[in-house]
């Protein structure tokens, strides 16, 4: 685990040094144990380390035999001991125990297939010097894994290409000015954070998951293309059997990947530790890791509030397992004192992402470099609203493609007037989105997880500018291809592509990076995603009991309170929170509006957020989501950087 960053094209190498050198000193956080850089004409790349297997002997870049390749490598992999194996097998010789050196010569055998190979969250870059593979000039090969787990940036600038393990990273190379993309703004109130594959910073990408790039230092230009796609394939034992036998062997065949996931993700030469909350994901994980590797470590954020703290139910399974267990309890006053290096953690503005910021400080503290996290399991085995509110979505989506336009409108406004100030308003914007309309976002799914409706985030033409962005192009690729799943499994494609690609995965490295920790997802691990996304909707949904397969699986191992009690999310006391002091800090930061938004999203439009909250008639996200993308445009972005194109501001809603 760690930090990468490289620049591609550029000749000197006292130049390209000196940006590559900029860009490691800016990601420290990432890898205090150890740096390694290579300086070639043309080719520079650096790391920053985070030791965690073959601590004396994983430092990077890391060479094949003959010196002719190079790898620079971010994340783990987990079956790098069967693919050793497989490359000896072949005639490849290694001088470590890293799964990095596996990398390299996986490069070797197989070129460009090799992320094909590769079981585990990765984003790496092999060199290919003179007299490598090809006997061709300097080339580097970028990939990233199928699920976006670790992230990757790069930005074509000048005739040279840079990349990067955050954006912050590649601004931090003085070769990108920090302007801003105004195409992505929609797309940020739409969803409360940044849509891949772009980002905020103008010039900067974000590389695809599940893609790879052949980049030549004598021409560089970008050019990433798929190297996995998911093809939804039925087990044919599966389907064959009867419901009651099928469900069984399902269970089974869940249960044995899982329990292989969360034994391969518990391999380090450092301690490993799990977040754990009251919830079934992070208990079934527990139970697993403390079965196959006893005195692992769990940790527990607790709250005053008992109406939000999980410690309780945490405590007594960390009891039944036999884990060494730790609290940190966080107060509002805490969270206030420490909300600056809280949200300067933020490599992209998210309305999400703080949690995983204080329970990463908390596993840090304790000595940890490793955690494990439930993070897949609700997008998978059916744990949100949105499986079953897609439903309703839909079916009112088709109804109002039947209503003349002026209608829905009247209509959506007369129901809001009448609503009760309360969460359920938030509830109801949606559906007033979807009805009014439909058609606003490529398929129903997308409705549920809005933070600000289209006829916010669009107004002024801003639809137009939307859909001229990549990321508004992935987001209907992705809904098209979940056109041909049954709907259970179309909502977990959607979930994967979307909101745990754009906000949980992003969110996690960077909080949890920022504390120099690993964050590890068993959930997320590719064969049992394959898996559970080929499975029939009859298999994985059950209307009485979310996430009933993850259950029937692993039932026996979970205790029966985790199992009966009704379903929580980790989340934060917000609403009483800005209620408090947090709240006075938001609105003095939403009152001191950066001038480098000014020209796309008014300081009169957050603050009316944040009156129309005051007066209970929005959830706490929306100015939240506000607050945390002025503070972050303050910290990157100078008003002079400002991009030159002027898009128009986002009206002030009615009150």
């Amino acid at each position: 685990m760690c930090g990468i960053c490289g620049v591609i094209g550029i000749e000197s190498t006292d130049t390209s040094g000196q940006i590559v050198r900029r860009m490691t000193a800016a990601m420290l956080h990432r890898g205090p144990d150890d740096e390694g850089l290579l300086l070639a004409p043309r080719v520079a790349i650096g790391m920053r380390r985070l030791s965690i297997v073959d601590l004396p002997g994983g430092s990077q870049p890391m060479w094949n035999e003959a010196g002719t390749l190079a790898v620079v490598f971010n994340g783990e992999i987990y079956n790098f001991r069967e693919l050793r194996a497989e490359l000896e097998s072949f005639g490849h010789r290694f001088r470590t125990r890293s799964d990095t050196e596996v990398i390299v010569h996986a490069y070797e055998q197989w070129g460009q297939r090799c992320g094909e190979k590769l079981r585990g969250m990765f984003a790496f870059a092999v060199v290919e010097m003179p007299g490598g593979r090809t006997g061709a000039s300097e080339r580097v090969f970028l990939a990233r894994d199928p699920l976006g787990i670790k992230p990757l940036y790069y930005a074509v600038v000048d005739g040279s290409l840079l990349f990067a393990s955050e954006v912050r990273c590649l601004l931090a190379s003085s070769r990108i000015p920090p302007r801003i993309v105004a195409g992505q703004l929609p797309g940020y109130l739409l969803f409360g954070s940044v849509c891949e594959p772009e980002t905020l910073i103008e010039g900067i990408s974000s590389f695809p998951p599940g893609h790879s790039m052949t980049v030549s230092a004598d021409t560089p230009v970008a050019d990433p293309a798929p190297y996995w796609t998911f093809v939804r394939n039925p087990a044919a034992e599966i389907s064959r059997r009867q419901p009651g036998d099928r469900i069984a062997v399902t269970s089974e065949r869940i249960r044995s990947l899982l329990e292989n996931s969360v034994a391969s993700h518990l391999i380090a030469d450092v301690p490993v530790g799990v977040f754990l909350s009251s919830g079934i994901d992070s208990t079934a994980l527990a139970a697993l890791a403390s079965r196959a590797r006893p005195g692992v470590h769990t940790f527990t954020v607790a709250f005053p509030d008992a109406q939000f703290s999980e410690a309780g139910m945490a405590r007594r399974t960390a009891q039944l397992l036999r884990t060494e267990h730790t609290e940190l309890t966080l107060s509002d006053s805490e969270m206030v004192a420490r909300l600056d290096e809280a949200v300067a953690a933020f490599d992209q503005p998210s309305m999400d992402g703080i949690n995983t910021y204080f329970v990463s400080w908390a596993a840090r503290q304790a000595g940890l470099k490793v955690a494990l996290s439930g993070l897949g399991s609700d997008e998978l085995f059916g744990g949100y609203a949105t499986f079953r509110n897609t439903t309703k979505i839909e079916r009112i989506a088709a109804l109002a493609r039947a209503v003349p336009s002026p209608v829905r409108k009247a209509i959506a406004g007369g129901l809001g007037r009448s609503t009760d100030p309360s969460h359920a308003i938030d509830k109801f914007a949606k559906v007033a989105a979807a009805w009014i309309d439909p058609d606003a976002l490529p398929h129903s799914y997308f409705f549920t997880r809005l933070l600000f409706p289209p006829q916010v985030a669009f107004v002024g033409g801003r639809d137009a500018l939307w859909q001229s962005q990549r990321s508004s192009r992935w987001l209907s690729e992705s809904a098209r291809q979940a056109a041909s799943f049954d709907l259970f499994t179309a909502v977990s494609w959607l979930e994967l592509r979307s909101y745990l690609l754009n906000t949980l995965l992003r969110d996690t490295d960077a909080m949890s990076m920022r504390h120099s920790l690993e964050v590890r997802v068993p959930f997320l691990d590719t064969p049992l995603v394959e898996c559970i996304l080929s499975l029939p909707q009859s298999v994985k949904l059950n209307s009485s009991r979310p996430k009933a397969l993850l259950v029937r699986a692993l039932g026996d191992l979970l205790p029966e309170e985790v199992i009966q009690q009704p379903k929580r999310t980790f989340t934060f006391p917000w609403e009483r929170w800005l209620r408090g002091e947090l709240g006075h800090r938001v609105f003095a930061g939403l009152k001191e509006w950066s001038p480098a938004l000014e020209p796309y999203v008014k300081r009169e439009f957050a603050l009316a957020v944040w009156d129309t909250f005051h007066r209970g008639r929005a959830t706490w996200s929306r100015p939240w989501s506000l607050y945390v993308l002025n503070e972050w445009a303050k910290r990157n972005i100078h008003a002079g950087d400002a991009a030159n194109e002027r898009a128009n501001p986002v009206p002030v809603p009615a009150a």
